[in-house]
This record gives C-alpha cells, sequence and structure tokens, in this order.
C-alpha cells in the first residue's frame, strides 16, 4: 500500500538505520523517522512518501524505548549534529557495529568477522577543532552556532557539549567584540557581510590554542584590538585571519594571514609531534584517534624491513605513529599544506627523505605512478575521504601487490564497496574493527584489514 503525505500512523521503532534514524515497518513498506529509538511507540507524520518506503516526522511520543534518554542539549534534534544523544551510549555503540556489519555483509556481500565497536574514552567536549558559521539572529545580534539537518539556517547553540567549554565561551565572546566594531554576518544568497566562520582548534595534549575568523574581505575592522583581547581573555596561542571572497560553500579560502603568535599550533598524536594551522587534516578526537591508529598499526603487522606505503596520508601521522616498526615510509596526499607539515615533521624527528618521504600528488596518479615504477611496498594504509578509493588507486594496488592491506575509512558503505572489489582481485578480507570518533553522531569510523589470498 502507497502512502500518503500527511498520514498519520502509530508505529513501533525496530531499529536504527545508517544515518541515525528510527525505521519501523507498516504493510511490508519501511519507514524512516528521526529523532526515534528502538522500542519507542510513536504517532508519526508521513512527509515525504516515496513508493516503496516513506520519510515520516515525530509528531509525539506515545511510549518509549528501553534505550531512550532525555537529551542533555536543548537543540539537539534540530541543530543537526548529535543526531544520537537522545539514546544511551551503550545503545549508541551497539547500533554502530550494527551500522557496520550491515554496511559489510549487505552491500559488500562479505562474510568477515565485524568485531564489536571500540567506544571513545570521551562522549562530551571531544572535539579538537570546530568550525561555527557566523550568522545574524531575529534580534539584529551576531550569532554562532550550526547549520539545521540539510540546510544552511544556523541554529544557536550557546554551549554545544561536543567541543570544549572555552570555545562556546569564545564565540559568544568574539560575536560581542564584532558587533562593537560594526562587522556584520556574511550572508549567502546576497554574498554581502563580512564574517564568515570562526575556526578554534586546540593541541589535545599540548593545550595550545588557535582562533582563525574567516572573512568575505580581507581584515576585520579594529581587527589587532580584537585578537588581542581575545588572546588575552582565552590564553590563544595564535590568531590568524584567512580571506575567502569566493560564492562557494568551501569554508576556508586560500590565503590566511597571522595576526598574533606563530600562527600554528604544537600537539601529539600517537607518540607523533605535529604543527598545524588551518588548512591541515587533522582528526577531531584526539585520544579516540590514537586508538583508531593503534588498531591499524596492529593490523599492519610490519616487519623491521619493510616498506610501508601511505595513501591520502593527511599530515603523516599514520604512517609516522608506524615507522618504528619499518625501515622506510612513503606517504601520498594531494593538499601541499599537508605534505609540508609532513614533511617538517619528518625533519624536526631527524628522518631523512630515505627513511620517510612524502609527495604531494594525488593517490590514484601516485599510486598508478608507483607501480608502474615497480615499487612493492610491503604493506599499504589507505584512508581515503568519504567517497573511498577511487578505481585507479584500488588497480594500482593490486599490481603493486602488498603483504598487508590496511584501510582506514569514515564511510562503511564505501569502505565495503571497495573491500568487495580487492577480495575480487586477489586479496581476502580478514577483519573489521569499528572505532567510535564522534559520540553522539551517527558518524563511525572503521579499520579493514586484508591479505594476499
Amino acid at each position: 500500500m502507497a502512502f500518503t503525505k500527511n498520514q498519520i500512523l502509530t508505529l513501533e521503532i525496530e531499529s536504527l538505520s545508517s544515518d541515525g534514524n528510527g525505521v519501523a515497518h507498516s504493510d511490508g513498506q519501511a519507514i524512516f523517522v528521526p529523532g526515534t529509538a528502538p522500542g519507542d511507540t510513536v504517532k508519526v507524520r508521513i512527509v515525504k512518501p516515496m513508493k516503496t518506503y516513506a520519510f515520516g516526522r515525530l509528531e509525539s511520543l506515545r511510549a518509549s524505548g528501553p534505550d531512550r534518554i532525555i537529551p542533555d542539549c536543548p537543540v539537539a534534534g534540530p541543530c543537526g549534529g548529535c543526531g544520537l544523544r537522545h539514546i544511551s551510549y551503550q545503545a549508541e555503540c551497539r547500533a554502530k557495529t550494527c551500522f557496520v556489519q550491515d554496511a559489510f555483509a549487505r552491500l559488500g556481500k562479505l562474510d568477515l568477522p565485524v568485531h564489536p565497536v571500540l567506544g571513545a574514552p570521551d562522549i562530551n567536549r571531544y572535539r579538537n577543532k570546530v568550525q561555527l558559521p557566523v550568522g545574524t539572529d531575529e534580534n539584529g545580534h551576531l550569532t554562532t552556532g550550526f547549520f539545521a539537518g540539510r540546510s544552511h539556517r544556523i541554529i544557536a547553540c550557546p554551549d554545544c557539549k561536543l567541543q570544549p567549554e572555552w570555545m562556546n565561551r569564545l564565540a559568544a565572546r568574539a560575536c560581542e567584540l564584532l558587533e562593537k566594531a560594526g562587522a556584520t554576518s556574511y550572508d549567502e544568497e546576497s554574498h554581502t557581510g563580512l564574517v564568515r566562520h570562526l575556526f578554534l582548534r586546540q593541541g589535545w595534549h599540548s593545550g595550545q590554542r588557535l582562533l582563525c575568523f574567516i572573512l568575505n574581505g580581507r581584515a576585520l575592522p579594529d581587527e589587532q584590538r580584537i585578537c588581542e583581547e581575545l588572546q588575552r581573555e582565552f590564553d590563544l596561542t595564535t590568531v590568524l585571519v584567512n580571506e575567502n571572497t569566493a560564492r562557494t560553500n568551501v569554508i576556508l579560502g586560500p590565503h590566511t594571514h597571522t595576526v598574533l603568535g606563530p600562527g600554528v599550533i604544537e600537539d601529539t598524536l600517537a607518540g607523533v609531534s605535529l604543527r598545524m594551522g588551518v588548512h591541515e587534516f587533522y582528526q577531531v578526537n584526539t585520544p579516540a584517534a590514537e586508538v583508531l591508529y593503534a588498531q591499524a598499526r596492529t593490523y599492519a603487522a610490519l616487519q623491521p624491513e619493510d616498506f610501508l606505503l601511505d595513501l591520502y596520508c593527511g599530515m603523516g601521522t599514520i604512517g609516522l605513529s608506524m615507522l618504528p616498526d619499518c625501515r622506510r615510509l612513503l606517504g601520498v596526499e594531494i593538499v601541499p599544506q599537508a605534505v609540508e607539515g609532513a614533511k617538517a615533521t619528518a625533519a624536526r624527528l631527524g628522518l631523512s627523505p630515505q627513511r620517510a618521504d612524502f609527495r604531494c600528488q594525488d593517490a590514484g596518479a601516485a599510486a598508478a605512478q608507483l607501480a608502474a615504477e615497480g615499487a612493492h611496498p610491503d604493506v599499504i594504509v589507505v584512508d581515503p575521504p568519504r567517497k573511498g578509493c577511487d578505481p585507479a588507486t584500488l588497480q594500482a594496488i593490486v599490481q603493486m601487490a602488498p603483504r598487508t592491506l590496511v584501510m582506514v575509512s569514515c564511510n562503511a558503505a564505501t569502505a565495503a564497496r571497495d573491500t568487495r572489489w580487492l577480495t575480487e582481485h586477489g586479496y581476502r578480507a580478514m577483519e573489521v574493527q569499528p572505532v567510535d570518533l564522534f559520540p553522539r553522531t551517527r558518524h563511525v569510523e572503521c579499520v579493514v584489514k586484508l591479505v594476499q589470498a
């Protein structure tokens, strides 16, 4: 039976989908309902009927399931960030394990062990970086927050539970100072206004703090005073201004200047000493990332004479954390600032290019070039973006024929797809370990171990 828009149904939620929506069935068809939990009995309004399924909106909660809890954030639903804050963390971990198991079984059609998720050391205040859009509220005051789901409408969030308290306090104070100086918020539709985002970053182990204003222009009004006041109040290591005058949804522009401090902060990740500004990719949950990297290192099982190839290497942290176990490391990354950072890190560690080198190149092109040159890495680690590995990368991996391949992925669906392809081209998938880097959200990482068949 086809559903109709605005149809009202009473349903029992059976499970969670991989995007965090509750799943119920009526007349054999699935209905996806955000903000619900398994075991909930709910009154649902159909908002988007499809041919064989539908999307619904929670109208009222008739009875709570055993995993439901009261969210400790008043905007957890509308802000689009914490999609799972309404269930217990134990239930969240079970759900994320199921997300990964389902991806590899249903999408990848693979029969292999998928272990229970490794939970995060902390479920609140864990983010070391945040990019806050700046807007104007209904009273004409500057505000920050997060975009509502599938929109660019800012939901004000004065105390986000995912980020350290100082970041929330700084955002509010920055808005006060900017408003007093006459700065305006950026408007996407008209491409007018000055302040687009606040970018905040913290060295988790070092405690160093970075603030960057992202502007539709070159400078803030009264820039030096505002930056000095915020540096003094919040013990900032460095303050920067990034210029992004393009009509784009991309947050950072190409040009950044330093107002105060060294322009970078320092930290360590999995024992690797790093320096970073705003352009470098860095895992947002440092303690959980160290769990992830330790798992990848275990799966790699490197030997002292091994050659390790790290594709999509970012700042080189995964490969450098494994370097004590092997003879040589080569990292490949397309972002120039990340490659420069990786090379600088290797130099500070006293590593010669023969021991640890990094190339600024597309992963697929670099892998194909290495394969054509006859390179034979013993172990390859890949950490691709959400879209997964491109075909050229997968083809080159198979051609180079490493003994072991370790895949780190932030998208279980594309990881399952790529793992399936590799099993059809000479590799055997051994096991998968999900790791929770993003508590209270629907996102989950996983590490896959593959060996030559």
